[in-house]
């Protein structure tokens, strides 16, 4: 009787509700308003901390693609600062280590391609 986490929520939650608006004095079950809640509880609390969960994630992404801004910038010095240095360049072992393509090593971007053959005309 797992199911869905969202629809067994969703349930938990209806339950309590119309329980509680329409009739919080009844027992049900062999349970009282406040017994149900109190075994529906860690449901509810595990559903808040995802969301709490969930809210941190997304904050912290966010922090992290900020940061990443200014670390681009940084990342772009240093490597201009490598590909300047007279004793490295773009042919260095120290630019390719940093994941680019050695200057020795690109292709050129020129291509032979031949042309298409003429078609035959079909009998």
């Amino acid at each position: 009787m797992a199911g869905n986490p969202k629809e067994n929520g969703d349930k938990i939650a209806a339950v309590l509700k119309a329980w509680t608006d329409l009739c919080p004095t009844k027992s049900f079950g062999g349970m009282t308003l406040a017994q149900f809640t109190a075994k529906v509880q860690p449901s509810i609390d595990a559903r808040a901390t995802i969301d709490t969960l969930n809210n941190q994630l997304t904050s912290a992404a966010d922090n992290r693609d900020d940061a990443d801004i200014e670390s681009m910038k940084q990342v772009t010095f240093v490597v201009n600062g490598v590909k300047s240095d007279p004793d490295l360049g773009e042919d260095s072992d120290v630019y390719e280590a940093m994941g680019y393509v050695r200057k020795s090593e690109r292709a050129s971007g020129k291509t032979n391609k031949s042309k298409p053959a003429p078609a035959t005309p079909s009998k």
